[in-house]
This record gives C-alpha cells, sequence and structure tokens, in this order.
C-alpha cells in the first residue's frame, strides 16, 4: 500500500491511539480502549519525575495510582538557592466526558481527579493533595492542538499548570507504523510562592501501543512516554 491509497480511517485510529497527555504531565491520564493497561512518565531537567498507570474499566473511565518528585523553587531561590522537594502519591480517576468524531478528526475532553499525599521537609509530615484537571485535545492525522489546566492542592502545597500545546506531522504512516511530529508545549506552573513558565519544542513518536517525546527547555531535557497494553 502506498502513502496516498491508505485508510483515511485506519490512520485516524493511529492518532487517536496516542491523543497527547497530555500531556502536560503524567498526572493528567490520558486513558486506552477498555480492558487496556497505559503506563506513562514525565521526567524534565528541573528535577521533576512523575510515573503513573491506569485501568480502563469502561470505555469512559480508568482508575490508576501515580508517585511524583518535583523541586519547588521559592522567592529566595536564584540560580544556587535550594528549592523545596516534593514527593507526592495518589490515586487517580479519569474520564472521558465527551468525544467528538468528526469526518477527518477526533477532538476529546477529559476529566482527571486525583486524592493521596504529599511529603516535604518542610510539611512537618504528609499531606494531603488533591487535583480536579481538565484537559482539551484536537487531532487529525496532520495537525494537533491541546490545552489543559490541573491544579494539584495540599496544607501548605500548591502546583498549579496550565499548559497549551500544538504540533504537526511529518508525513502520513500506514497503522502499524510509527509517527515522527513536531510539537511546541508552553507551560505554566504556579507554586506556592512563585511561578515558572517554560517554553519546549518536542520530536514525537506515536504507535498505536506507544507514545515518545523528547525536547528541551531552559530546565534542560525533557522526556515523556506512554505504553499501552
Amino acid at each position: 500500500m502506498t502513502r496516498g491509497s491508505r485508510s483515511p480511517r485506519r490512520a485516524l485510529q493511529l492518532a487517536a491511539a496516542a491523543l497527547a497527555l497530555a500531556a502536560g504531565g503524567a498526572i493528567a491520564l490520558p486513558m486506552a480502549s477498555q480492558g487496556s493497561v497505559m503506563v506513562m512518565g514525565d521526567f524534565n531537567g528541573g528535577g521533576e519525575r512523575e510515573l503513573a498507570a491506569n485501568y480502563a474499566v469502561t470505555g469512559h473511565d480508568a482508575f490508576g495510582a501515580m508517585a511524583g518528585r518535583w523541586l519547588e523553587p521559592t522567592l529566595h531561590a536564584g540560580e544556587h538557592g535550594v528549592k523545596l522537594v516534593r514527593e507526592a502519591s495518589a490515586l487517580t480517576y479519569t474520564r472521558l466526558v465527551h468525544r467528538w468524531n468528526l469526518p477527518h478528526a477526533q477532538a476529546n475532553l477529559w476529566f482527571v481527579g486525583m486524592l493521596g499525599g504529599v511529603r516535604g521537609d518542610d510539611l512537618g509530615g504528609t499531606s494531603t493533595l488533591w487535583s480536579t484537571a481538565v484537559q482539551a485535545d484536537y487531532e487529525t492525522t496532520r495537525v494537533y492542538a491541546g490545552a489543559g489546566f490541573e491544579p494539584m492542592r495540599g496544607d501548605g502545597v500548591r502546583h498549579d499548570s496550565a499548559w497549551v500545546r500544538a504540533g504537526f506531522s511529518f508525513y502520513e504512516v500506514d497503522y502499524e507504523q510509527a509517527q515522527p511530529w513536531f510539537v511546541v508545549e508552553a507551560k505554566r506552573t504556579r507554586y506556592t510562592t512563585t511561578d515558572e513558565t517554560l517554553v519546549t519544542p518536542m520530536l514525537r513518536v506515536i504507535h498505536r501501543r506507544y507514545f515518545v517525546e523528547l525536547g528541551a527547555n531552559d530546565d534542560g531535557v525533557q522526556l515523556n512516554f506512554m505504553l499501552t497494553y
């Protein structure tokens, strides 16, 4: 089969199988088809590490868990200043609120709830951590756009993230092949006492069973991945 003769429906299935995370972070979980397990990870040079997994019990609902670590800058944390270490773990619930199946595209609206705990030397133990995140995305076989907001709050802890993403694929592929994309993300994170904005250009490779992004920003290298079983 040549590229010009491939089925648009099958090519769209490829795009739909790897809609982004989110994708601002592994906590903003996408989900796969009913009965599938999804494993996700986000790692960046700023010290943020997140690993999550969920299981889709229906075509619209998934339950899972996450573990993460990040460094929270303070007003006095300059280039060589001390940053506060945060370590979190939580249970998650992902809901596909609505899906629009368009003639040559797909769009989705997601909700992700999270409840768990966060630890830090300055917190005096474990603090309750919760989040009610929303995410929307639109994707064809050639273009992608997405946005999301994730407010993570705890007693004395704030880690709110808002992001927008846009990108394009270099060419269409068959259903069983990997497809390369170029994506740019603008993300603003508000911490307890300060905030940070990062712009990250990334190379993305998606397949119906995996998703990998590699990019760089002012904090260093960023790696995101997703595996479906």
